[in-house]
């Protein structure tokens, strides 16, 4: 039985990934920080799917949380077969006005963490000579984007650094894979506040749509998945657009409506 270490299970495109997973057979390592969330989770899926769940609580914005979870693996003498980095959250707004805590929690997370845990589990994933390796990134990886400047900057990163291991794995059995969805129906967007802009009012995508499109590009080995055709038009056109265009389009989009 092959098993798999999700990130961020509890709500939205984590726990569509969860459920996609179980449905597909495979045993499931989830990683969340609210344990009682998880404990529901665990048994949820293992009575819908009859598939072995464990979990672990962390916070992944902690310094030592990728160490705390491999000491669990390893204890557990379990071999990832395939890492969904999933977890994230948003800091939106004009950077002069944004909490900066929040936004070195989201580097944190985004990047130093993400970087971590894909280094410590892809060692064993090449000696293995098989493993998937899912980023989620975001549109925003492909965009600067004035009013959420911390937030693209991450996922851009993510992007980046997923490309580069696509090169160096070419010749491996691993295989790496950005996804980068846009708007989704999940309650990131409630947290964020930015439920009610423009961004979510256009051509919103179910997680569980996002994620079988995710799984299907993932498992054929695809570097990169945007699912939906209007993402992958906001992507093209990005390409080509002046940043003086995009940075007005991206603050439209991410406007909060004046309360009436």
């Amino acid at each position: 039985m092959k098993n798999v270490l999700i990130t961020g299970t509890t709500s939205g495109i984590g726990k569509a990934f969860a459920e996609k997973f179980a449905d597909e057979g495979y045993d499931l390592i989830l990683v969340a920080r609210d344990e009682q969330k998880l404990k529901q989770q665990q048994a949820a899926l293992q009575e819908t799917y009859r598939v072995a769940v464990k979990y672990i609580v962390q916070d992944l914005t902690q310094e030592n949380a990728a160490s705390l979870i491999m000491a669990d693996i390893d204890k557990w003498k379990v071999a990832i077969d395939i890492l969904v980095n999933n977890a994230g959250f948003n800091e939106c707004g004009f950077f002069v006005d944004t909490s900066l805590d929040r936004e070195l929690e989201m580097i944190s997370m985004h990047i130093r963490f993400a970087t971590e845990l894909t280094k410590r589990i892809l060692v064993h994933m090449k000696e293995n000579g098989y493993g998937r390796i899912l980023n989620v990134g975001s549109t925003g990886s492909f965009i600067p984007s004035p009013t959420d400047a911390v937030y693209s900057a991450t996922k851009a990163y993510i992007m980046f650094f997923s490309n580069a291991l696509c090169g160096e794995l070419s010749k491996t059995g691993v295989k790496v894979t950005t996804l980068c969805p846009g708007a989704t129906e999940t309650e990131f967007a409630v947290k964020a506040n930015i439920k009610n802009t423009m961004l979510f009012k256009i051509a919103v995508m179910s997680p569980e749509k996002v994620v079988r499109i995710a799984y299907r590009g993932m498992m054929k080995g695809r570097r990169l998945v945007i699912p939906g055709i209007y993402n992958k038009l906001l992507v093209a056109f990005s390409k080509v657009m002046p940043v003086s265009i995009t940075n007005r389009i991206t603050i439209f989009m991410l406007k909060q409506p004046k309360i009436r």
